[in-house]
């Protein structure tokens, strides 16, 4: 059974200029630390940075292999699983494991329950790691998870919750049924706290920033 992970980057990001290249605290780029997490789980075997740019090799870490992509992966018309589409012709594997440098406190430990929860369990076919939200949500000026009639405590809300981008784990068959990375019976893995971080804002890149510096400084 082979199990391989792909980090897709994309360096001209619109939101966050360079993203993924830009540090956190102490000069280690943001791509390093979910690369560092794919390489230490104990489940994964080969980790690729699937990006159309080779200036991004300068950025990997041992144990990561640099794999062309093309160029027109990276147009706006282009999702997700487009790309884990192209990627699957290069590299076969019996599961995939797609994470995302934007969840760079996400640990090795989640990314391997979440791949045991799809490889040694018969109940799902994929699963993603997620954060679980439970507080008063609304959308289009009506509540979606309360009665406002009938107030309940917070800790009595209906919980929803959030996809990070740490991980995404999936078999091969899966994919090549439903084209996409989610199948018809995912499990959930809750993270919390900094693993639930995801940087899509220059606000959530400052959050990231303040946040491993404090945590730089407690070591």
């Amino acid at each position: 059974m082979k199990i391989v992970a792909m980090v897709p980057i994309k360096l001209n990001s619109e939101r966050v200029k360079e993203k993924n290249l830009r540090p956190l605290s102490d000069g280690k780029p943001l791509v390093q630390f979910i690369l560092e997490a794919l390489v230490k789980s104990k489940r994964v075997d080969e980790v690729y940075v699937y990006c159309s740019s080779e200036r991004i090799k300068e950025y990997l870490i041992d144990g990561v292999t640099f794999l062309k992509r093309p160029e027109y992966l990276d147009g706006n018309t282009c999702n997700c699983n487009d790309i884990i589409r192209e990627f699957m012709k290069q590299v076969d594997a019996d599961y995939y494991v797609v994470s995302h440098a934007t969840a760079p406190f996400t640990k090795p430990e989640s990314i391997d329950r979440c791949i045991a929860s799809v490889v040694d369990n018969d109940t799902y076919d994929s699963s993603f790691l997620v954060e679980k939200i439970q507080t008063f949500l609304w959308s289009q000026g009506k509540p979606i998870n309360f009665d406002p009639d009938h107030f309940p405590r917070t800790q009595d809300l209906e919980p929803i919750y959030m996809e990070t981008s740490g991980a995404f784990v999936f078999s091969k068959e899966v994919f090549e049924t439903y084209h996409r990375r989610v199948g018809i019976k995912p499990c959930l893995v809750e993270v919390d706290g900094a693993e639930s971080i995801d940087i899509d804002t220059e606000y959530e890149m400052s959050l990231a920033q303040a946040l491993y510096k404090q945590m730089q400084e407690k070591k």
